[in-house]
């Protein structure tokens, strides 16, 4: 799948964004789910942040993919999950 990057105007907490396009005419749409993780909320506590972020991943919701890590602050990463398509 090809990537195509796009702003959205301010990102906050447990956004749910739609993204219709149109390739070659055929219109398409996709979900996406912005939500931010507190490192002080891993389920298991460690100073690995790379496991923190499994852990977080392996338990999100099973309809959701994971699509992007954001940039990680002193609190929290912002994390982008795109909703499963029906084949």
């Amino acid at each position: 799948m090809s990537i195509i990057g796009i702003e959205i105007p301010q990102l906050n907490e447990d956004q749910d964004i739609e993204v219709e396009v149109r390739v070659n005419g055929l219109k398409k749409q996709y979900n996406y789910r912005v939500e931010f993780f507190y490192w002080d909320e891993c389920p298991y506590p460690t100073d690995d942040r790379a496991a923190c972020i499994r852990q977080l991943v392996a338990n999100y919701d099973p309809e959701w993919d994971l699509a992007h890590i954001g940039l990680p602050g002193s609190d929290y990463i912002p994390i982008t999950f795109r909703k499963k398509r029906n084949s």
